[in-house]
């Protein structure tokens, strides 16, 4: 007995008799393209990926893992989704920082003084660095805390106006004068007198990082190529606070490197927690206003393509469980934090008993780091850096300095000759990332670890596919009361929905021929026109269909995204342009076209897996603009495909101009194109057809079993191919 998905379980089948004859191929207009359709032609498939896609502004839940074990598996593949998306997977290399640290001002406690560093050749970190006063004849170690700014008007010199102190006064928001009207310098200064050595540092384009421009400044016109590198404004801060890290760590022994915090409010409290996620060298975190189920972060320092994918702040916050994590919440996005986030954080914390190290509170004043915000951190920090100072901690008056007083650079110390420009920077970060590729293409094995994790996030799947929660169901079926078979002379039809068990929200429309003489293999057949491509105009099996059929192959077709049934008669589906200001608001939450094109094709594989018999293979062939797709798709299911034949078209990822572009991948060139994924190819024989002129074709040295024609393949040729 065949075991068959397409028939097993299917709660209406329709059978006809058909006295179906192979013919020649013929373009696809008449009955075959309605013997081929799986709906009723008004009806477009259920898909998920066709409903208003999410944005920064989508609120969002996350599911908690009943385990520590699952947890962490998941915190792992989140982690590693956080580095994907930010350019820093692999981790570049660290050069040296350069730092100049001068002109201390005195203070009653602690000294400020003036830093920049090299966080990247020509790429300066700027801020100020306060340091406790040491006590007469004792030898003292001062924890260390990063204090990254946000969106404060004028960063690091943020002044408020007379009207912003009376009303903030008024409020009880803040209690002195000074702090009112400096109140980023009032959080450094109450730490440093807690003892704490704290860099307050600017972003890019805040203060005295004037080289970039914050908004709109990275990309600067090359939009496309920074979205197919990962290259973002929000990675590039990213690595300047790992390289703050490393910064205090050069101050040891003076800092405890046992004893480091991180702190910002807002956009800073967004490069506090992704900083905590990636960096466990910081033990102790306050991201304010800014972790939430709802608003993720409005501006492209905190946006990047496929960083939320799936996820949201609470969940990336979550990964710094289970050391010591507090938060606050105002009157914004974060006003039901109490009542959405911490719960969830609880839950997470609470697999590892440490319930008692998360912690969130909601204060009733607009968006903030006042004195109320401010006091709830110190207490925070008191405990879990160990700083021994007496509670409960009131903030201190302090001695503000005018703005201008803390610039960094001077006539002393100008602003070094080789600051480099945005343009500068992204060719300098390019050349060090192919520079990093070709070091670690000499490690087989660390290749395929770093490049396979990196594909698994662009294309946002995986393989083997994600399994049901629901014992008993398989990884792809067809949808219950959708197939229909058709019995014909020589082969049968099926025709239906498929759906993974673990997301049946995306019902793909399927087709399957089954030879007389099936042998037990199956060919996924992948083409532009999507399933309707294997029969002509009369219902019949092209001329390639009948090659494999006559061989005893099942094919097994689909209508992958945005193809075939996704598109009604004279109308055409059409997805919400990709957000023309910055594609990370569009990528950042929702997987590219390709990548959906690539989940789509691992479902076939997997499908064909369970359809075949008698130990026979999967084989898989690709026509024309989907033939990228499907070779991304084979280079992860490695070990799943016996034989492949893949046209590429003549295309690889530095040909796409536009965001707008159905063959943008983000994260497509900074592996080295389609061909720095072909050392995944481990097994089976691939043989692939027309690759771009300027494809890097020395990475398919690193497979095995692949071959390259440097030619353009006719479709008889692919499956001449697949039949040798």
């Amino acid at each position: 007995m065949i075991r068959h998905a397409l028939l097993a379980g299917a709660a209406c089948v329709v059978m006809l008799t058909l006295g179906l004859v192979f013919g020649q191929t013929q373009p696809n207009t008449g009955a075959g393209k309605a013997l081929a359709q799986a709906l009723d032609g008004k009806t477009l498939p259920k898909d998920i990926r066709l409903g208003k896609p999410r944005d920064y502004n989508t609120t969002t839940r996350i599911r908690i893992p009943a385990t520590r074990e699952a947890w962490e598996s998941r915190a792992r593949e989140l982690r590693e989704q956080v580095l994907v998306a930010l350019g820093l997977w692999p981790m570049p290399e660290r050069t040296p920082l350069n730092a100049v640290i001068h002109s201390p001002i005195d203070r009653d406690e602690y000294t400020v003084w003036k830093v920049y560093f090299e966080s990247l050749p020509g790429h300066y970190v700027t801020g100020n660095l306060y340091r406790p006063k040491p006590k007469p004849n004792v030898r003292q170690r001062f924890a260390g805390v990063l204090c990254p700014h946000g969106h404060w008007r004028n960063g690091r010199f943020y002044e408020a106006t007379d009207a912003e102190v009376k009303q903030q006064l008024a409020s009880g928001a803040e209690k002195t004068e000074a702090g009112a009207r400096y109140p980023l310098q009032a959080r450094c200064a109450m730490l440093a007198r807690m003892g704490c050595v704290v860099f307050h540092y600017d972003m890019v384009g805040y203060g005295d990082s004037q080289a970039i421009a914050h908004r709109g400044g990275f990309a600067q016109g090359a939009e496309v190529e920074t979205q197919l590198r990962l290259q973002s404004l929000m990675g590039l801060q990213t690595w300047n606070s790992i390289r703050a890290v490393d910064f205090l760590f050069s101050l040891a022994p003076e800092v405890d490197t046992q004893r480091i915090g991180v702190t910002g409010a807002s956009g800073g409290g967004t490069q506090t927690f992704i900083l905590s996620a990636v960096d466990d060298r910081v033990q102790v975190a306050f991201p304010a206003v800014m972790v939430s189920m709802n608003m993720q972060g409005g501006c492209e320092c905190e946006n990047a393509s496929l960083l939320r994918i799936g996820t949201n702040n609470v969940e990336i916050a979550a990964l710094f469980a289970p050391k010591p994590l507090a938060m606050t919440g105002a009157n914004d996005w974060t006003k039901d934090i109490e009542q959405v986030g911490l719960p969830e954080l609880r839950r997470i914390y609470a697999l590892y008993g440490a319930e008692d190290r998360v912690q969130a509170k909601y204060f009733p004043f607009p968006h903030n780091y006042n004195q109320v915000s401010r006091e709830m951190m110190y207490q925070w920090f008191n405990r879990h850096l160990h700083l021994g100072f007496p509670e409960p901690i009131a903030e201190k008056p302090f001695q503000p300095i005018p703005p201008k007083q803390l610039s960094v650079f001077d006539e002393q110390h100008p602003r070094p000759g080789n600051s480099k420009d945005a343009a500068a920077l992204r060719r300098y970060l390019s050349e060090a990332s192919d520079r990093q590729m070709e070091a670690l293409a000499k490690d087989a094995k660390q290749y395929s670890q770093v490049v396979g994790t990196a594909l698994r996030v662009m294309v946002q799947d995986r393989w083997p596919i994600p399994a049901p929660d629901q014992p008993g169901r398989e990884l792809v079926a067809p949808v219950e009361g959708t197939v229909q078979k058709i019995e014909g002379d020589e082969f049968t039809l099926y025709k239906g929905l498929l759906a993974r068990g673990a997301q049946p929200e995306i019902q793909l429309p399927a087709l399957g021929l089954q030879p007389k003489n099936w042998n037990g293999g199956v060919c996924v057949w992948i083409h532009p026109e999507g399933k309707a491509s294997l029969l002509d105009e009369h219902g019949k099996p092209v001329a390639e269909a009948k090659k494999l059929l006559d061989a005893g192959a099942f094919l097994l077709s689909a209508d992958v995204f945005l193809t075939g049934e996704y598109h009604l008669l004279g109308k055409p589906t059409v997805l919400p342009p990709v957000n023309a200001s910055y594609a990370g608001y569009t990528f950042g939450y929702n997987p590219s076209v390709f990548a959906c094109r690539v989940q789509d094709v691992l479902t076939l594989l997997a499908f064909a897996q369970q359809v075949a018999r008698d130990g026979q293979g999967v084989w898989l062939v690709a026509f024309g603009k989907l033939g990228p797709c499907a070779l991304l798709a084979r280079c992860l299911a490695d070990g799943a495909v016996e034989r492949a034949a893949i046209d590429l078209n003549g295309f690889d990822f530095h040909q796409v101009k536009s965001v707008q572009d159905e063959m943008l991948l983000p994260g497509g060139l900074k592996y080295g194109g389609l061909f720095g994924f072909i050392p995944l190819c481990t097994q089976g024989r691939t043989i692939l057809f027309q690759p771009a002129a300027s494809s890097r074709l020395e990475r398919a040295q690193l497979a095995q079993g692949v071959q390259i024609v440097d030619k353009p393949a006719s479709p008889e040729q692919l499956v001449a191919t697949l039949l040798r």
